[in-house]
């Protein structure tokens, strides 16, 4: 009976020993077939996982079982070989972020606590950001000019010659009496130049206005309104008079520009002596004037100095003029139309907003750190 029983139990255990080699059979061609599932696909981690843990002469599942090899590690072993999506191979490699380069990281909103000093100090910081962009953005539009210096004659294609003209009122000189006179250093004397000149009878024919166009040449010299040219001298003619233009080359209606362009416009000599010459020493400043296209104007201002005086002929018979005495400098003015480069306002632009962000975040920060140690402080006493 004993024998018996020892047999039944032997029996019995051998019979759960062979279920448990089917089912570690079974579990050893399960991975056996993960095994060639993925070797179909990478030969290279078949044979890896194959050749892995698996003991000398262990060829079959049963026989690696019996051996001691664990197919469970081998699964596992075989999903860490897997190549990952995107990756170049075995090894698990992590695909490629362009979000790597963001140096402008994002905090959440609920990691952010908001404060009235702060909205003030962010308020402010818009007003005052919108007030320096429009203020740069009004020096951008608007041309801006700008002026130089320098030696030289800029209108050499004129031939050396300088336009006049010349718009004077003699209230108590008839027009047949005046006349125009000019001479310079390189011999030019001309008497009674009447060429684009117009006498205009003022005060019923008592007195005249004189209008002309001439030119002179670029030396020092000198033009004169007088009665040399008169076919009779009168007896004490009268030379107070009103200036209404005299200007040199070409006429600058610029409004930026304020130059002496026309010094002696509205010279009023009504309420001087009648027999006095009047001398105008004039000091003729080349001027060049350049706008945004390239365009070039040729102009003159000039300074002027005056003296009154009573000239005697050399019979002792009083012969006033009105002279007009030039010299030209060897200084040139140039102005030149510009506007502010687009990367400069863009510049200046960027500068506007990241500087007052930077202030007002530095301001608004020493801010928050007083308060929060105040309060440290006030609860600190409260305990």
């Amino acid at each position: 009976m004993g024998q018996d029983g020892g047999i039944h139990i032997l029996g019995s255990q051998m019979d759960k020993g062979t279920q448990a080699a089917e089912g570690a059979a079974g579990g050893g061609g399960g991975a056996q077939w993960a095994a060639r599932s993925v070797t179909s696909r990478r030969p290279e981690a078949a044979a890896s996982v194959e050749g892995w843990g698996r003991p000398a002469g262990a060829g079959r599942p049963a026989e690696a079982l019996a051996a001691g090899w664990d197919p469970r590690g081998a699964a596992a072993h075989l999903a860490c070989r897997a190549p990952t999506p995107g990756g170049s191979g075995g090894g698990g490699t992590m695909p490629f972020d362009f979000r790597r380069f963001d140096i402008y990281r994002k905090v959440p909103k609920d990691l952010t606590q908001p404060t009235y000093t702060g909205a003030i100090i962010s308020i402010c910081c818009c007003l005052f950001i919108l007030f320096l962009f429009l203020s740069e953005l009004t020096g951008f539009i608007t041309t801006e000019i700008v002026n130089e210096l320098y030696v030289d004659d800029p209108d050499k294609d004129s031939g050396g010659k300088i336009d006049v003209s010349l718009n004077i009122s003699l209230p108590n000189l008839h027009c047949e009496l005046v006349g125009l006179d000019i001479q310079d250093e390189m011999g030019r004397h001309e008497v009674g130049h009447i060429d684009n000149s117009m006498k205009i009878p003022l005060n019923n024919g008592v007195g005249c206005r004189f209008e002309g166009q001439f030119s002179i040449n670029k030396v020092p010299g000198n033009f004169h309104v007088s009665t040399h040219s008169a076919t009779a001298q009168p007896q004490n003619p009268d030379m107070t008079h009103v200036i209404h233009k005299l200007s040199f080359g070409d006429t600058l209606q610029v409004q930026n520009v304020h130059g002496a362009f026309n010094a002696l416009g509205g010279a009023d000599r009504l309420f001087s002596n009648p027999l006095a010459s009047h001398d105008y020493i004039l000091k003729i400043v080349p001027t060049v004037y350049e706008d945004k296209s390239g365009k070039q104007r040729y102009s003159y201002q000039y300074t002027v100095a005056n003296k009154e005086y009573v000239a005697y002929s050399h019979t002792g018979r009083i012969i006033p003029a009105i002279w007009f005495r030039y010299d030209l400098s060897p200084i040139t003015v140039k102005y030149t139309e510009r506007r502010q480069p687009l990367y400069r306002f863009i510049t200046t632009i960027c500068a506007i907003i990241g500087g007052t962000f930077t202030v007002a975040g530095i301001l608004d920060s020493c801010i928050f750190t007083a308060s929060e140690a105040w309060k440290k402080i006030q609860l600190g006493k409260m305990h």
